[in-house]
């Protein structure tokens, strides 16, 4: 024989203080920036492509970082290339010095190793400068990027605090550092003395060694 189950069904009183709250809490939500920003195509719009703009401008930097990094490999290695050239330069001069029999001859001779050190100097600085060139003009665009990425997220969180209120008609402003002109040609050789210092020094080095030709053949 089949025993009846009766349902029993428990109502949980709801608290007033509970229901305020909730009020509140749904209030909140409706008048919070960004659902005011949802309930807007304007400003939905808005917010959408600066956020995209936003994501280009954090590639555009990580591929310029990416090539400096590139950059400054190449400048290492033709920095070692060139050290380790005058190196196997001089130690082979200095044992044909004191090998040779005939040190006249080889006296007289002693431009021909010159030229050839001072001509594969100057095509190791010349590339030397070509990559500084390529990493100091990068450094300018990346300097450009972080500026402009900086103002577009001023603008986006500005447009997520004010919600609907902001302005449609503002743009990122690039807050570009005004210079006097005095300043800018009183601390501009020292700016290209800065950036060109690699190429000083090893021009310097190689003019040191230029004449070790006629010192080490001739002495």
């Amino acid at each position: 024989m089949a025993e009846s189950k009766d349902t029993h069904i428990v109502e949980i009183p709801v608290d007033e203080e509970h229901q305020q709250k909730q009020q509140i809490t749904i209030s909140a939500m409706q008048n919070h920036p960004l659902m005011e920003i949802s309930q807007s195509p304007g400003h939905l719009l808005l917010l959408k492509l600066w956020q995209r703009e936003e994501s280009l401008f954090a590639r555009r930097i990580s591929m310029k970082e990416t090539r400096m990094d590139s950059v400054k490999s190449d400048l290492f290695q033709l920095c070692f290339f060139f050290f380790v050239f005058h190196g196997f330069f001089l130690t082979i001069l200095f044992t044909s010095s004191i090998n040779s029999e005939h040190r006249d001859g080889v006296c007289r001779s002693w431009f021909i190793p010159s030229i050839l050190s001072v001509s594969t100097s100057v095509v190791i600085m010349l590339l030397v400068q070509m990559k500084l060139y390529r990493y100091w003009k990068v450094e300018r665009q990346l300097q450009r990027e972080r500026v402009e990425s900086r103002a577009l997220t001023r603008c986006i969180q500005e447009l997520r605090m004010k919600g609907a209120s902001f302005d449609l008609s503002k743009e990122p402003q690039n807050g570009k550092r005004m210079k006097s002109s005095s300043v800018e040609i009183k601390w501009k050789p020292l700016t290209w003395c800065c950036q060109n210092l690699l190429t000083i020094c090893l021009l310097c080095f190689a003019a040191l060694v230029s004449p070790a030709s006629k010192l080490i053949l001739c002495v």
